[in-house]
């Protein structure tokens, strides 16, 4: 439901990060659509999307001094996680050390499902610490641990395979959509979701072999799914020339899916924007 002008406190800005990218994108168009005033934390401001209501900030999430100065007159910040790199929670540490100290009170923050010290999915364990640096840091926060983008299924595949040690484990994949729709709707009372963990899913959970019959069904494409051993697996993708720890990472992908920590159905996205999330047959339909 669209808030009543008069009940946006305008002194009290949000502040969405990544939003020149798919999910917090999404979310400022929602919330500038709706009369909220946004901050724009950004990287390039060239990049950035011109809304009702909203202030473009540059900064990087490593830059402390610049990230006080662009969250300054923030009350909640929606944190997309940073792109993957070699010491990742140290790069997400600075940017909510400078959170706090700009006087943001509370952080949305988007996790992994699968977020814990000793998570299968080495990109998970990222997650868990910097959850735990958010619990230490005095805001109060909602973590939304979303589990692998639906939107991406598709494009596991090379050359027409899915390859990967994932064996028959389930993928609970969730859309990028329904990802935004869900911040978006925590955002517009965050006091509410305080405290809160929530686990966003697709309304299904899937093998990656009945991914590609599905994709092989409804698209152009003929897709296979072929299992592979942990060796067999680092070594295909050596081709790629990434450096060893996101080979690894990307491989502990397949892993996860194995051990059934993707597998979990959650009703979390209905619950939060009052739709049922969409499926992989939902979103290629959609993309068709």
């Amino acid at each position: 439901m669209r808030p009543a002008t008069a009940d946006i406190d305008m002194e009290q800005r949000i502040a969405v990060t990544g939003s020149t990218g798919t999910i917090g994108g999404g979310v400022a168009r929602m919330l500038a659509g709706e009369g909220f005033p946004l901050v724009l934390p950004v990287r390039s401001p060239d990049r950035a999307q011109h809304l009702p209501e909203s202030v473009v900030r540059q900064t990087t999430y490593a830059d402390f001094d610049s990230s006080v100065d662009a969250l300054a007159g923030v009350d909640t910040l929606f944190m997309v996680s940073a792109a993957e790199e070699a010491d990742r929670v140290a790069t997400h540490r600075t940017f909510i050390d400078a959170a706090a100290e700009a006087g943001v009170r509370h952080i949305v923050y988007t996790s992994f499902l699968g977020a814990a010290p000793d998570a299968a999915f080495l990109l998970g364990r990222d997650h868990w610490y910097t959850e735990e640096h958010i619990r230490r840091s005095g805001m109060s926060w909602t973590f939304l641990r979303d589990n692998l983008y639906l939107d991406f299924v598709p494009a596991l595949a090379e050359d027409g395979v899915i390859r990967g040690p994932a064996g028959e484990g389930r993928l609970s994949a969730v859309a990028q959509a329904d990802v935004a729709r869900s911040a978006a709707a925590v955002l517009r009372s965050p006091d509410d979701h305080a405290g809160t963990a929530y686990h966003l899913t697709g309304p299904e959970a899937f093998t990656l072999a009945e991914a590609a019959a599905t994709i092989t069904e409804l698209t152009p494409a003929t897709i296979r799914f072929e299992d592979q051993t942990y060796e067999a697996a680092m070594e295909s993708r050596a081709h790629h020339g990434a450096p060893r720890w996101l080979v690894e990472a990307w491989v502990s992908t397949y892993t996860a899916i194995a051990r059934g920590e993707m597998a979990d159905v959650s009703h979390d996205v209905e619950r939060l924007t009052g739709r049922r999330p969409l499926g992989l047959r939902d979103l290629l339909a959609q993309e068709g």
